[in-house]
Order: structure tokens, then sequence, then C-alpha cells
């Protein structure tokens, strides 16, 4: 069977993370030369409008303009272009192309319906509008086989109804084409030759060469509609950045050189987020922590996942209101971040997001003009965030524009701002429990028998309230928690995930059969992989199936290890997830491969913190706590040395919490350990 090869360490070399967030733009620099490894960060605001700019401006501010100019620079990118586009419907205008009598798939969609019961479902808006969606001769069976061929002047009419239209995009998908692309070929190279204008096209065939037509259909309109904006928005970005090598990450948790990204836009969408995880996954590793759910709090967002011995893929993601079935991160996004707004409804309840303040004009102490109160306002009323420490003295928070903000919520409640300003966090706090539940306990895992782990520049702030409402006692902020998602950047290898369709029962398929499945995978994976100078030698090939017992509509990816060991491991995972394993036939859906480069990390160098001076700690008066509290930089603390709360633990891009009853230490790598006093 197909094994697993190559191996080899980073050479000398300067990479610089990137990522991209609703607020703030984070960079971590990495320096290594041999074992040696040094890492610096850095925060910008935000440049929601043209995102490139805050981008430029960092490389600037951190004096990398030489180094770029130079070449010397490996750029490493968290897009959200494809993600706002996507949630904000801003797409370009796309026509879609399918066979004849199915024009309509689309529109149609799938019967599940968000609210089961609802009596009238208030209609969706059509993600391709009726006059965009066109249609073609030709037919392929379901093995692939022709029926029907495609007429020449159904070509012709099509490429003329097209330049009529002059769509910016084209989205094809025929019927089995996962089967057989001869006819997806036939179509995009007539148009290639005949249409006047030249727009972008995506074939399903190349974007989700799986079953199930409408999220297939969905993916290659993702992936056409999006296409053009990635490809604008990386074009703007090289122009700053060349002649250095600029990459992006994928949903997947690997990257792609940018000039490859913008032909496969539907995998970027949840590209920022999959940074943090990628972090998260190696310091797991780097501590001995391989139970742990994460939850990523920056200024818009939060996102929350679960690894176990590493982060999950899924097929069955959303964006909006479509599926997204390419493989991505197995994460769960809810509108809770620090720049959240908090309001009063009509029924006189506290609500809290999912507006968000952003970048512009931000949280009302950014003193950018912003006047809705926010979760880091509220924060920032509590003592919990002191203003002349925020971003390590580099941006100085105005304590009145906050404290008039809450004053409104306050108003409204009857109560003071003190007290506002806490439910505000507790509000919040609750939303983000409520997702932290569902990739935990709706899935069958017990919180307690994990560490939680938060990331982003808000996380620290929450951790301590998060683990008590989840039942945990141990938690953890990582080292460069504030920028951990830039950090991932270049802890995440150059990577392709590539599927495909083949339906039929296990006992009618041999175990050569699929090995050869595999190899078809693979060397096409390689070869992505060679056009970014990576040689075969240096990749890691991995395999798994997609299961399903004879009858299901759903199945469980299984990793490959032989016919009838993954089928007995089929059993036992179906077991585990739905509490039974039935009697019936095992059937075989999609195979899988991932090929990605093979690289080993020089780990992060070791702390040698200088102690904390019991003597020199400064202490404030915080909301709520009879004592003063102690700031302690997370820089002086010795690891094995208990931190009893309640305490503040400053960083230079994130601000820990330490609430009472809980004690934190830092290990080696400065990464702050926190356990509940039970």
């Amino acid at each position: 069977m197909p094994g697993v090869q190559g191996g080899c360490r980073l050479s000398a070399q300067t990479i610089l993370g990137v990522d991209t967030g609703g607020t703030f733009t984070d960079f971590v620099l990495l320096t290594t030369s041999g074992e040696a490894v040094q890492l610096r960060t850095h925060k910008v605001l935000s440049t929601p409008e043209a995102p490139e700019q805050a981008i430029l401006q960092g490389i600037k501010d951190m004096g990398l303009a030489g180094d770029v100019a130079e070449g010397r620079l490996k750029i490493i990118h968290g897009s959200t272009v494809a993600t706002n586009a996507a949630l904000e419907g801003k797409g370009v205008r796309t026509a879609f192309v399918t066979n004849r009598g199915f024009r309509d798939t689309l529109t149609i969609g799938r019967q599940t319906r968000p609210s089961l019961y609802a009596l009238e479902t208030p209609p969706i808006t059509p993600p391709v509008p009726a006059d965009l969606c066109l249609e073609i001769s030709g037919r392929l069976d379901s093995q692939g086989s022709e029926l029907a061929p495609i007429e020449k002047q159904d070509l012709e009419a099509l490429a003329d109804r097209l330049d009529d239209l002059a769509p910016d995009a084209i989205a094809l998908s025929l019927l089995f084409s996962f089967m057989n692309n001869d006819h997806e070929r036939t179509v995009v190279n007539f148009l290639a030759n005949h249409l006047a204008a030249k727009p972008f096209i995506s074939c399903s065939s190349d974007v989700l060469p799986e079953y199930r037509e409408y999220e297939r259909g969905i993916a290659t309109w993702l992936n056409s509609t999006l296409g053009p904006l990635v490809r604008e928005y990386l074009l703007r970005l090289k122009k700053g950045t060349t002649p250095s090598p600029l990459s992006v990450m994928q949903s997947s948790g690997g990257t792609i050189d940018a000039d490859l990204a913008a032909n496969m836009a539907v995998n970027l969408l949840l590209s920022g987020p999959a940074g943090g995880l990628a972090a998260a996954s190696y310091l797991a590793d780097l501590t001995g922590q391989q139970k742990l759910m994460t939850f990523d709090m920056g200024g818009t967002s939060t996102d929350v996942a679960l690894l176990n011995h590493g982060f999950g893929l899924t097929s069955e993601g959303r964006i909006g209101d479509y599926p997204v079935a390419v493989p991505m991160v197995d994460m769960h996004t809810i509108g809770a971040g620090g720049g959240s707004i908090a309001s009063v409804d009509a029924g006189g309840l506290l609500q809290v997001g999912p507006q968000s303040a952003g970048a512009m004009p931000g949280p009302a102490c950014y003193g950018r003009g912003g006047k809705n109160p926010t979760v880091t306002d509220a924060n920032l009323v509590l003592g919990r965030l002191q203003s002349g420490a925020f971003l390590g003295g580099a941006m100085t928070l105005d304590e009145n524009a906050a404290y008039q903000a809450v004053s409104g919520i306050a108003d409204s409640l009857n109560t003071t701002v003190e007290e506002a300003a806490l439910g505000i966090v507790q509000v919040a706090n609750e939303h983000m429990a409520r997702a932290l539940r569902v990739i935990s306990v709706a899935r069958g895992h017990d919180p307690a028998g994990f560490r939680l782990c938060c990331f982003g520049g808000a996380g620290g702030l929450h951790i301590c309230a998060l683990a008590e409402a989840m039942g945990m006692h141990e938690a953890m902020v990582p080292v460069h928690a504030g920028v951990l998602s830039a950090m991932g950047m270049f802890l995440a290898p150059v990577e392709r995930q590539l599927s495909r369709t083949h339906q039929c029962l296990v006992g009618d398929i041999s175990e050569q059969t699929l090995e050869d499945l595999f190899v078809q995978l693979a060397d096409e994976g390689t070869a992505q992989l060679a056009a970014e100078g990576i040689d075969d030698i240096q990749t890691t090939r991995q395999f798994s199936v997609d299961l399903r017992y004879q009858g299901q509509s759903s199945s469980i990816n299984i990793p490959w290890q032989g016919l009838q060991e993954t089928t007995i491991a089929f059993h036992a995972a179906h077991k585990k997830r739905y509490g039974h394993r039935l009697t019936a036939a095992v059937e075989l859906v999609n195979v899988r491969a991932r090929i990605a480069e093979d690289r080993e990390f020089t780990s992060l160098e070791k702390r040698s913190p200088t102690g904390i001076n019991v003597q020199e700690v400064i202490e404030k008066q915080l909301y709520g706590i009879a004592s003063p509290v102690p700031l302690v930089k997370r820089e002086d603390l010795v690891p094995e040395r208990l931190l009893s709360g309640p305490a503040l633990v400053i960083d230079v891009n994130a601000t820990t919490w330490l609430a009472p009853g809980w004690q934190a230490h830092c290990d080696d790598y400065g990464n702050l350990l926190l356990e509940h006093c039970r």
C-alpha cells in the first residue's frame, strides 16, 4: 500500500506570519538559524476596505520593508477577503451552467430547514438569479459513461448567451463530472476560445469531485463568485511584497502559494482561524497537552474547536446559509468578540453582539469616534484591562469614553456602570460557553477531560469564567496568545487535500483497487506541490475513506489502515458516535488523500525569566474584589512558581484575568498553565 515519505528540517530563514482580523491585523516574525529561534510580534488596526494596507503598514512598522524589497522575507497570510465577501453577499456576478433540466439545483437546495416545525419559513434569496442559471446538452450516467454528447450548436448558443449576460465569473457543474470530467473540459475549452470577455471559470470536477450535486454546485459557485475578489486582493498585496514569496493559509490548516490561491478561493473561507488551530496543535505536541478545547476570541468573533491529538477536519461546514463541502477545520463560530456591541432590547434584556464595532470606529475606548458600548469597554470599566498597558503601551485606552458608553446600558437597566459592565461580560461569557458546548457536550465529549486553551487578543480576560461554566479545572493561555493565529501561519505545512467519490459496498472492492485510487490522488497532489518547489521526497501522504452503513446518508471519515482494519475501525467509530452499530453492509463513499510538506519545526526557545520581585509588583483596586490586585508582567513569571488569583497577568499582546480561586504558573516555553483550586 502507499506509504509515508520524506522528512526535512527548516533551514535558516525569515518568515512573517500575518493574520487579518476584523479589528486587528497580527504579525509574528520567525527567524531561524540552526537550532536558534527568535520571534517578534506586532499588531496594527485592520483596514477592512483594503486589508493589504494594514499588512504593508505592519511590515513598515517592523522595519522589514528592505527585506521584502530584496526578497529575503517569506510571507504567509491568513486572509478574510473570501470569508467577508461570502458572509456579506458581495461576490461578483456569476453565471451557473449545468445540464438541461437542472438549472434550479442551487435554488431548490435541500429539504432541511433551520426551524423544523416552523409553518411559514421565510424564503431564501437564491444564490444565483434565474436569468444567470443556464443549461447545456449532454449527459453522463452514474458510472461516468456518456449517454448523450454535447452538441456543438448548444455550445455556440451558450457562448452567445454568456456574451449577452457578460458575467464576471462562471460556475460549471455537470452531473457525474466527478466520475468523468470530459464534458466539463469540453465546455470550458470552448468558452475559453469563444467568449468575447474572459470571465473567471470554475469546474466542479476541479473544485469538489464528489457526489451530491447541490453541495458540489454551491462549492463551485462560491469558488467562482469569490475568485476574482481574492485574485484582485492578492495582486494588490503582491504588488507591495514582490519579490518576496507570498503564501496563503487554507481552511484545512495548510498553506498554498498566492498565485494558486485565487483558483481555490472556496478553500480560503476559514483561512485565519485555521492558523490558530495549527499553532494550538503544535503547542499541544510541544507541551504534551493533547486534549484541548480552544476558543479564539478576537475583536469581532469567537471561534471554538476541540483538539483530541490534533484538530479535526470536516466536509460539512457552512458559511452563512450555504454548505461548504471542501475540507476545513472543524470549528464553530459566533459573533462574540471584544468589539461586540451591548444593547438593551425592547423587553429590557441585556444583549451582546453579534454586531461589532470592528476596527473603525472600534470600541469607544479606542478613541476613534465609537460611541457604542462593547465587551472591551466593559472590561476596561471593571479594571481588567489597563489603559496604559494595552498593546504594551503602544495604544492608550480612553477610560472616560468607555465609562460614558457603558453608562447608557446602566441607565437602561437602572444599575451602576460597574454592574452593567459586569453584566456585559457575563452575557458574552454565556454566548461563548454555549458555543463550547456545541463542540463538546453536544458531540458526546466531557469537557472535564480537556484543558481549555484560549487565544486571540481578548481570550485571556474570559478564560477562567468559561472554564468554570464548562466544569473544567485546567486551562492554558499560550505564549504569544494574542497573535497565535499569525504564529500558526508558519507552523502549517504546504499541503493539498484531495478527494474523489467512489461509491460501492466495501465487500465489492479489492484492497488493490483502493490503493490504486490513493496513488492517483497522491500523484495529483504531489504534482501540485512540485509546482511550489517541493520535491516528492519532502512530502507526507495520508489516506482516509468515508464509510457508512448501506442506506445511511451520513458518513464517517476513517484513516486508511487496510480494508479489514478500516472496516473494523468504522464499526467502532459508529458505536462511539451514535451508541450502536448495525449489521448492515458497509458502503464506501469517498476516498481522500492529504499530501503535505514534511517539515520539522525547530522547537521554541525555553524562557529564562528573571522571577517575580514581590516588592515591585504594582497593585490596583478592581471592581468586586476586596483587596488590591497585583499586576504581573508575564515575562517575570518563573516556571513552576505559583501565582494565585485574583491577579492580572499583562503581556504585550493580551491580558489574562486570573480570577479568584485560580492559580497559575508558566512552563518552560512561557505558556501560562491555570488550575482551579478545588
